[in-house]
This record gives C-alpha cells, sequence and structure tokens, in this order.
C-alpha cells in the first residue's frame, strides 16, 4: 500500500488547477495501487482550500501557516515540505510541474533521498509494478520508466489530466503543522514585487493566447499582439527567442521550458515551431499560424495558417474585430 502526498499550491484561497490536476492524477494512482492520499498546503494555507483539497481526494491535509511563507521562497518551501514529508511517512510526492515545481522537483528529491520524474502524464501497474508515462522527443512518442529508490518525487506535466470533480461531501483531517522557519534556511529575502506581465491572466488558465517569436523584429511588435489579445479577451505569450532577446519578460514565455498551455485558441506571430515550442501547446484546439516562411514547422501543427507579414495581418485582423465584437 502506498501513501502518497500531494503539494496543493493555493491561489488566493482556491486551489491552483495544477493543485487540482495533482489530486486528480493522485486519486487515481491510489486506487490502483491501494493506495491513500494526502495533501500538503504551504504559506498562507485556508481551511478553505484545506476543504477542497479533500473535496478532490485527500483524506488528510497538513496545513502550514507562517508569515515567512506567504510569498514562494524555493528554499523556505523545500525546507517545509520536507518537514511534512518526513511526518507524512509518505513514499511519493506529487506536484504540478509548474513554474513552481520547476523549481521544486530536483531540490525536494535531493533533500528526500528520492528518485525524481517530472513532465509524467499517466502511469501503468501490471504484475505489481508501477512504471510513469511522460512524453519524448517532442511529444512524438511517451516513455515509460520505473524508479530505483524506495522514495520518489513526481512532477505532473501541466493540462495533461481530464478535468477534477470535487465532491464536497467528502470528509478528511486537517492536521496544523507547527512549523518553525531554521535561521539558516532564510538566505534570501523578497524586497518587492514588480508586476511584469502584460495581462493578469495566467498563461496555464487562458482560454486564447496570442504569441509572438522572433519574426517579429522586436519589442515594438508586442503592442500590436496586445491590441488583439485584450480585444479577444485573451493574453499575450511568446517563444523563447523573443524571451532570451528581452523584448518581453520571461513569465511570458511558452514552452516546454516556460508555460504548457492548453487554450482554446492560440494563435503564432512569427514563431518558426521548434519542437520545444510545440511541446508546450500540444493540447491547444485550435492553432493559428502567421508566418513569412512557408516551411516554418508551425504550420505543421498549425488548424490554419496564413503565410503573410505580420504587420499587414494583425492590424487589419484587429480592426475587422473591433467592427464585430465592440
Amino acid at each position: 500500500m502506498s501513501k502518497i502526498l500531494i503539494f496543493t499550491n493555493q491561489q488566493e484561497e482556491s486551489l491552483s488547477p495544477g493543485a487540482q490536476e495533482a489530486l486528480a492524477f493522485g486519486s487515481r494512482l491510489a486506487s490502483a495501487t491501494a493506495g491513500s492520499v494526502e495533501a500538503v498546503l504551504v504559506g498562507p494555507a485556508t481551511e478553505a482550500g484545506a476543504k477542497e483539497a479533500i473535496a478532490f481526494g485527500a483524506s488528510k491535509v497538513y496545513t502550514i501557516n507562517n508569515p515567512l511563507l506567504s510569498e514562494y521562497q524555493v528554499e523556505l518551501y523545500v525546507d517545509s515540505l520536507f518537514t511534512v514529508f518526513q511526518q507524512s511517512d509518505a513514499d511519493t510526492l506529487l506536484l504540478s510541474f509548474d513554474r513552481m515545481g520547476k523549481d521544486l522537483v530536483g531540490r525536494l528529491a535531493t533533500r528526500i533521498g528520492a528518485s525524481a520524474i517530472t513532465e509524467v502524464t499517466d502511469f501503468r501497474t501490471e504484475g505489481g509494478k508501477l512504471t510513469w508515462v511522460r512524453p519524448i522527443y517532442g511529444d512524438k512518442a511517451y516513455g515509460e520508466y520505473s524508479t530505483t529508490r524506495p522514495k520518489v518525487v513526481v512532477g505532473i506535466r501541466q493540462k495533461s489530466q481530464g478535468p477534477a470533480v470535487p465532491d464536497s461531501t467528502r470528509t478528511g483531517e486537517i492536521i496544523s503543522v507547527d512549523y518553525s522557519v531554521p535561521l539558516e534556511v532564510v538566505i534570501t529575502k523578497l524586497v518587492v514585487k514588480i508586476q511584469s506581465a502584460l495581462s493578469d491572466i495566467r498563461l496555464e488558465d487562458a482560454t486564447i493566447i496570442v504569441s509572438g517569436g522572433r519574426g517579429l523584429g522586436g519589442p515594438e511588435g508586442f503592442q500590436d499582439l496586445q491590441s488583439l489579445a485584450e480585444l479577444l479577451g485573451g493574453t499575450v505569450g511568446a517563444s523563447r527567442a523573443a524571451c532570451d532577446a528581452g523584448w518581453v519578460p520571461s513569465n511570458l514565455q511558452v514552452g516546454q521550458t516556460g508555460a504548457v498551455v492548453a487554450p482554446d485558441l492560440y494563435i503564432a506571430v512569427g514563431i518558426s515551431g521548434a519542437s520545444q515550442h510545440l511541446a508546450g501547446i500540444t493540447s491547444a484546439k485550435t492553432v493559428v499560424a502567421i508566418n513569412t516562411d512557408s516551411e516554418a514547422p508551425i504550420f505543421k501543427r498549425a488548424n490554419l495558417g496564413v503565410i503573410a507579414d505580420y504587420k499587414t495581418v494583425i492590424p487589419a485582423l484587429t480592426e475587422k474585430l473591433k467592427k464585430v465584437l465592440v
């Protein structure tokens, strides 16, 4: 019988979509392995969040309320999660492989002395053996992996799980953990938060994304994309090349090393379509590509392709939509 601990981070007083996905995955895993599901909330952990975790499948929820954990700091989160993992006596730690998860998985595995596997989308159980499934070769195939250590930290790929359905009638135990931050762990301090995104909508939550790449030629082109995104009620994204060039903040990056997204509509403007970028939009329902290069790989993924200069397409499209939508 396995014991599964799930890190369920919150957005305000609700669980993040990634946390809900991790709980859904954990519940399936527990059913297949005769295991149990527990959860941990760190920082401004609320009773509402704990009850929500129970509704999504946890039988026990550990909460840590400490003022120093009110803002994400990787060293403190690793230490607090390690403390709860030890207390819970779990053998599997699950968490969403989002921006925070990418920070935490390797560090937690090292601290615990566990195996680590990321971008997991599924699992297999055969003959009492558990294997983890993750996409490989730019999502062109899937690999199955087994671990050699008794404990494992697993990062669940974003948007890879079906929608979790809460059961408000479920009951469970909520345990408040008395956690004191060791002084030697506090090696960084948050001085100020700067809102650098072009929209209040998180890429991972957006239903419409207008992304720009190297083909825009500079940061000015993102102003046109911003106008179109606002008109559609969406948000702006970018390729790694555009972020590395300093045209937009890195938190707008879409792709394997950025945000993995699943919008209803993804408009790729001046993006060639490297495999790392395509891996981030696998679950997008409709992809529209605008590029001057007719051989760009993005067209193989696109549902609709426009071979043209974005400077003629985007302004014209924006003006047309204003007449229809405004």
